[in-house]
């Protein structure tokens, strides 16, 4: 099965949706750590929510979405760009029972989402957790509080596929009113069997056989990790050669990781010597860890 994002307007009514299924982006982010289950299924539920945003917003740059918390959870970050390029990486401390719920994983915590255009200012925005949130009602709070948007998400994962279904209330005057309602009432007869093993437009079909519904061309999500030797050299050269001299000197090199894709970049005395005489790498990426 292909991953893949169907985009989906109604003809007369004031909605528009998205529906999206991944299968090789999810496997490719959970085989870069061992992430215990109930984590993979978080991780699965914020990258289809990240990947239905990314197409509602249509920015062109990259959308960042976090949860934080003081609970055995203490990050998850899903990034998505405009591309639908995507990568994941997530924060825990200690055993977590396969039963944790979402508020146990949190704790006390709270949800942003910040978008990042290749031009302009950056922008973020910030809603708090409330116990008993699923991932799906955090994200619908948070277009609702944000965007001042009725947002309807469903959304499952199961450590092996990942899927979710977006609806969204178009403003005022664009169609019959009643038919936010009618949408909404369908949409929710959605199971998570559906989103993870049916072809999207036989979904699509099974709910929505009664409307007219318009749908475009799909896009096709994919794994990839924007970090790098270059974008590494920049942030070391960020930190300092007084800082980096001193790693040096207590252990021979500098090894920085990269949590979205673990992988590992060396650096030695003759690359920290290049990297401060000009002839090094001077581009600074924010977003790696």
């Amino acid at each position: 099965m292909k991953d893949s994002l169907e985009r989906f307007l109604f003809d007369g009514l004031p909605v528009r949706g998205e529906i999206v299924q991944l299968d090789a982006t999810y496997k490719e982010v959970l085989t870069r750590h061992p992430y215990p289950p109930v984590l993979q299924k978080r991780i699965g539920e914020l990258l289809s929510a990240a990947a239905l945003l990314t197409a509602t917003i249509k920015l062109d740059g990259t959308l960042v979405m976090q949860l934080r918390g003081n609970g055995p959870l203490k990050m998850l970050v899903v990034e998505c760009t405009s591309e639908m390029t995507m990568r994941a990486t997530a924060r825990w401390e200690g055993l977590i029972p396969s039963d944790a719920t979402l508020a146990e994983l949190i704790g006390q915590g709270q949800f942003s989402i910040m978008i990042d255009p290749q031009e302009g200012e950056t922008w973020q925005g910030i809603v708090g957790f409330e116990k008993g949130q699923s991932v799906a009602e955090i994200i619908e709070n948070y277009m609702q509080r944000s965007e001042q948007l009725d947002t309807k998400i469903w959304l499952a994962a199961d450590g092996e596929m990942t899927g979710g279904l977006l609806i969204q209330k178009l403003p005022e005057g664009q169609g019959d009113e009643d038919g936010w309602d009618r949408v909404t009432a369908l949409s929710q007869t959605i199971q998570d069997e559906e989103l993870l093993t049916l072809p999207l437009r036989e979904t699509l079909y099974r709910l929505y056989n009664e409307e007219k519904v318009r749908i475009f061309d799909p896009v096709f999500p994919s794994f990839a990790c924007t970090c790098s030797r270059e974008r590494v050299g920049g942030m070391l050269k960020m930190l300092g050669k007084e800082e980096i001299e001193g790693l040096l000197a207590e252990h021979g090199h500098v090894d920085v990781g990269c949590e979205f894709c673990n992988e590992k970049y060396q650096f030695d005395q003759v690359d920290v010597t290049q990297l401060f005489i000009g002839h090094g790498i001077t581009e600074v990426n924010p977003q790696l860890h």
